[in-house]
């Protein structure tokens, strides 16, 4: 067996103590610390954070010789236990490594766990000692002796579940409730006294019991404890799927308090990250890709179906927010066209797949910078789009027996199987659920129809295509509208208010802002001769219909570059349609149209918007 100690050696200092010992250590021992952690698809270097390894046999030094960045061996003699000690800091105050500080502490394994070459499907345990007077810990990790503070032992079957348990420390809220035979925990890091915790449990518990029963009917789930760590901060947002558990962050604005209105919006969102989350027990964590069997944590795991694994979570999270009742049909509407306008606000979906995206994760999506919005597409909003689209193309579609086909029944089609899978699997329980080709497809005769639906996939998923909601949602008396966008989209640039200043984040590809020769850190001086101090200024001194200078500071210097006419002469018109830019210059408004003169397309959408 493999044994862990950790403890708090100075919370001042952020660093834990940890102790590995090896029973029956091999001649040559190598030891590593992964480079990442699943759901977080960028090489993090957690090993950055250890301090030298010391390394005993019974009371004899033994050295420690480095492999590479993350790796290490161990040259033993004999049989005797070896003991291996470091110290881990621990000041990410993110939900992806470990914190600690005089009032919480936070750990995942992949930034505290040495991994043991040889031993790595052996049992591995826990002990968690060293906390400071009356703090609590939290985890769903299954404990062997603990006391009533969680404090004590705990032990994993191997180490994927033991790096797939994080732990919560402190002196926090806690609460519970049971859904058909599981106990699921809610642990609050950082909220204020008022904390109205019955709310949030009441409306978790109802996004709980409605996944559960989406996944498994009145079977059981494959789990039997859940626990959501929730770090409450001025403000901030985030999640972390694990198979029994999840930590997040959010402002303490998202909050519900007691004796006070709720933020609507910013609850709604935090109600949509914990669905979110929950949804990825099954499809991340159990319901994975062919590439995360098994995960690889020295290097990067590439995949092209993150817009599904993410993507199809992005598009569950607020059904299931509209299907307990959480929010109403006209706000997951609302919710739903804010999607499509961050999506249509993206130059890169024109030139970049949500497959290729979702390959390319590790060095584009999780390293943003001023041009990425050109260079990729989020895998996240794009995804989810390809599961709407499938789910009412779907829908579409003559009754099968009882019901019409819908993305719900692919999904339960996919658990079913049992295994990791790949997109040809998608595309086969596609078929299976439709059991017709897909509507508006040019198909050859005697094609079979899962080849039918792979194609559609590939169209929707390798191509840059766009996707045909305007038609599909109309088909549901769901209305299209557009109107202008504001100045700075209209000109195809992301600009950012400062004190005194607006500056420009990003320039996006193929608009009027990067013909004028703006770039990003621009500061934007004055329009016209007129000042301008924050965005909105651009507009009260805009004129499209006539030719203006742009004075902007770069490097410290002072640059005059040219506003053209934007409207006016037929020839002008032309040209500027000639040269429109990648990315939206409107924003679409999505609403529940007026159907009482068209039955079947209420019918429709009560179909769907009730699942």
């Amino acid at each position: 067996m493999i044994q862990y100690r950790i403890e708090v050696a100075d919370a001042h200092a952020h660093r834990f103590l940890v102790t590995l010992r090896i029973d029956k250590p091999q001649p040559r021992q190598q030891l590593s610390l992964p480079v990442w952690i699943p759901g977080s698809y960028l090489v993090r270097e957690f090993a950055r954070h250890l301090s030298p390894l010391k390394a005993k046999q019974g009371t004899r030094d033994i050295a420690v010789t480095p492999l590479d960045k993350a790796s290490w061996e161990v040259a033993t003699t004999g049989s005797a236990a070896l003991t291996v000690q470091y110290e881990v800091y621990a000041f990410d105050t993110s939900v992806r490594a470990a914190f600690l500080d005089a009032s919480r502490g936070f750990f995942n394994g992949t930034s505290v766990f040495l991994k043991v070459a040889g031993f790595e499907d052996q049992p591995h345990a826990v002990k968690i000692a060293g906390l400071p007077k009356g703090w609590q810990v939290a985890t769903a990790l299954p404990a062997t002796k603990v006391n009533a503070q969680g404090v004590g032992d705990y032990l994993a079957p191997d180490y994927d579940a033991l790096v797939d348990h994080p732990v919560e420390l402190g002196t926090f809220w806690r609460g519970e409730f049971t859904v058909r035979g599981v106990r699921h925990e809610f642990v609050v890091a950082g909220a204020t006294a008022d904390l109205d915790g019955q709310k949030l449990l009441d409306d978790t518990r109802l996004i709980c019991e409605a996944q559960i029963n989406f996944w498994h009917g009145r079977k059981k789930a494959p789990f039997d404890h859940y626990v959501f760590m929730l770090n409450v901060i001025e403000d901030g947002y985030g999640g972390l799927e694990h198979r029994q558990s999840t930590a997040l962050i959010c402002g303490r604005k998202d909050l519900p308090r007691q004796g006070r209105p709720v933020n609507k919006d910013a609850y709604t969102t935090l109600l949509g990250l914990i669905s979110h989350e929950y949804f990825h027990t099954w499809n991340v964590k159990r319901l994975k890709p062919v590439e995360f069997a098994p995960y690889d944590y020295t290097k990067e795991n590439h995949t092209r179906m993150l817009w599904f694994f993410e993507g199809f979570t992005s598009y569950y999270d607020d059904q299931f927010l509209l299907r307990t009742g959480l929010i109403d049909a006209a706000t997951y509407i609302k919710l739903l066209g804010k999607t499509v306008n961050q999506v249509l606000s993206t130059p890169g979906r024109l030139s970049y797949s949500v497959a290729q995206a979702s390959f390319d994760a590790w060095t584009r999506y999780y390293r943003p910078d001023e041009n990425t919005a050109n260079a990729t597409v989020s895998y996240y909003t794009k995804g989810s789009l390809v599961a709407l689209a499938l789910d009412l193309a779907l829908r579409e579609l003559p009754a099968s027996g009882k019901a019409h086909p819908s993305l719900d029944g692919v999904m339960q089609r996919l658990w079913q199987l049992g295994r990791p899978i790949t997109q040809a699997d998608v595309a086969q329980a596609l078929a299976d659920e439709a059991g017709r080709y897909p509507q508006g497809l040019q198909v050859k005769a005697g094609t079979p129809v899962e080849q039918a639906w792979l194609a559609l996939l590939d169209k929707w998923t390798e191509q840059c295509e766009e996707l045909p909601l305007q038609h599909l949602l109309d088909r549901l008396g769901i209305a299209w509208s557009s109107k202008a966008a504001p100045l700075p989209q209209q000109w195809g640039m992301r600009v950012q208010d400062t004190p005194g200043a607006a500056k420009v984040q990003a320039v996006m590809r193929g608009g009027l802002a990067e013909r004028m020769g703006l770039s990003a850190g621009d500061e934007l001086l004055a329009l016209a001769g007129w000042r301008v101090r924050k965005t909105d200024d651009l507009a009260a001194w805009h004129d499209a219909k006539r030719a203006q200078t742009l004075l902007i500071c770069r490097d410290q210097k002072v640059l005059t570059l040219t506003v053209p006419a934007q409207e006016g002469s037929a020839q002008g018109k032309a040209k500027a349609a000639a040269t429109a830019p990648s990315h939206a210059s409107d924003i679409v408004t999505l609403s529940l149209a007026d159907v009482g003169q068209a039955p079947d397309k209420l019918a429709r959408r009560q179909a769907w918007l009730q699942a």
